[in-house]
């Protein structure tokens, strides 16, 4: 009998556990873009997010800055009861990922970073485009990819803070957009770049008007799936998915 109460505690246990929420944080809406990709791959998991559109753009910050205001989300989150935290945000996650990791060892986090490797791999003209803060740029994670994958690729890094603020605006169609997006991005495809990296989470809310642009000339690489994928297995392999 002690047994069965024993195992029925513990298997109450775990289903509180699974049933707790999956936290994401940005500075600002960006990273609704990883969220929503997530909802679509797990309909059944409960979500908290945070944008912390008061603080943002991130880019320009020192490291410092950036730690103590993810250290700021993430406290949030977990007063939340989240069972896993989603860094959705490129800048954040260069900067501040391995505090996070160290100062809460407990916490599953997942953290973003430039898809250098799919697009140095993938490229036919060994020319490829990043569109990144400062802050990413600066970072270990983008640092060492770009090593090991990219050694053979130009690299063509480009800091496009206007596009975050123009997302952070609602600015993401229209004429004037269209013409911010093209003073970037033609000049990338007339050097040679055959896809373009969307290196920043609030990037892809301008994806629609990048790929009209871009009329097929170059791909664009989204990495916000093949994140959502990261979270769903990182909550497989520990047994906490809804």
């Amino acid at each position: 009998m002690r047994e069965v109460e024993a195992n029925f505690q513990t298997n109450e246990k775990d289903a509180a556990v699974r049933r707790r929420p999956v936290g994401f944080f940005d500075s600002g809406v960006g990273g609704r873009c990883i969220l929503e990709a997530f909802r679509r791959l797990c309909p059944d998991e409960d979500v908290r997010y945070i944008a912390d559109s008061e603080n943002c753009p991130y880019g320009n910050r020192s490291p410092d800055e950036i730690i103590a205001l993810s250290d700021a989300c993430v406290r949030r989150l977990l007063a939340e009861d989240c069972k896993l935290i989603v860094v959705a945000c490129n800048t954040a996650t260069a900067a501040a990922i391995d505090y996070l990791r160290g100062k809460y060892p407990d916490v599953p986090f997942v953290g973003l970073e430039p898809a250098v490797k799919p697009a140095a791999l993938s490229s036919k003209s060994a020319v490829v485009a990043i569109l990144a803060t400062q802050g990413t740029f600066n970072g270990r994670l983008y640092r060492e990819t770009s090593a090991r994958f990219a050694k053979d690729t130009v690299i063509l890094a480009v800091v496009a803070d206007e596009f975050v603020t123009m997302v952070e605006r609602g600015e993401t169609s229209g004429p004037d957009a269209e013409e911010a997006v093209r003073r970037r991005i033609e000049p990338l495809i007339a050097a040679g770049a055959d896809h373009i990296v969307l290196g920043c989470t609030h990037f892809p809310h301008l994806k629609g008007i990048i790929a009209k642009v871009a009329a097929g000339r170059a791909v664009i690489v989204d990495p916000s799936e093949a994140v959502a994928r990261r979270v769903k297995a990182v909550l497989e392999e520990r047994g906490i998915s809804a």
